[in-house]
């Protein structure tokens, strides 16, 4: 998917992978980006978009969620990143909406979240890597087996995906001004949608009687 700005999913794909090999920081990119991308959907829709246009919002959604970690692998510290990540975007000529969201979801950045992309991509980060490890822990690893109510479950778990921030995922909600629950599901079926590409559909098992 490309357009007029010179810049499509398929080149930001490229930039990541050059960037990154760790698997599950890929796997993380894909999930941010599937939640993003349908939240970028929802807007277009909302804003009676059609053809080009609606390519070009959600298209610039998709690549947000997919950039926002990709130097991360080789500049992991607070001082680097986004900040090195965002000098080269900003050097490749990527568009300044998607560099500023990017440098947004960093909270130490100081970088406001002025815009509907910035929130959305703060909501969603943090949120989608606690969806995927929600899934890895049912006996069936599929994100079709997780639900609302045991996520919430394991938000108030500590010891549960020690690595992923509560308190972003419920002031993204807020800064969103999406009530969390149904935030939560909105990425859900979002993912499940995608859940092929996340490598998230499971092993076809199921458990008699198990509890989510």
């Amino acid at each position: 998917m490309s357009n007029q700005n010179g810049y499509s999913r398929e080149r930001a794909w490229s930039l990541l992978s050059e960037y990154t090999q760790s698997a599950s920081l890929l796997k993380h990119a894909l999930a941010v980006e599937t939640c993003v991308r349908a939240y970028g959907e929802r807007k277009a829709d909302a804003q009676g978009l059609a053809g080009d246009a609606r390519e070009e919002l959600v298209n610039r959604y998709a690549i947000t969620g997919l950039l926002h970690d990709f130097d991360y692998e080789k500049y992991p510290t607070p001082e680097e990143h986004p900040f090195v990540g965002n000098k080269i975007l900003a050097e490749q000529g990527w568009p300044e909406e998607v560099r500023t969201a990017i440098l947004g979801h960093a909270e130490y950045s100081g970088v406001p979240r002025a815009t509907h992309l910035a929130k959305t991509l703060f909501a969603c980060d943090e949120l989608a890597g606690f969806l995927t490890a929600c899934s890895l822990v049912k006996p069936t690893k599929s994100i079709h087996d997780v639900e609302v109510a045991g996520v919430r479950k394991k938000m108030k778990d500590k010891a549960f995906a020690r690595g992923v921030n509560r308190n972003d995922i419920i002031q993204g909600a807020v800064e969103l001004g999406v009530p969390l629950d149904d935030h939560i599901a909105f990425c859900i079926e979002a993912m499940q949608k995608n859940a092929e590409a996340l490598e998230l559909t499971g092993t076809g098992a199921s458990v008699a009687g198990e509890v989510s």
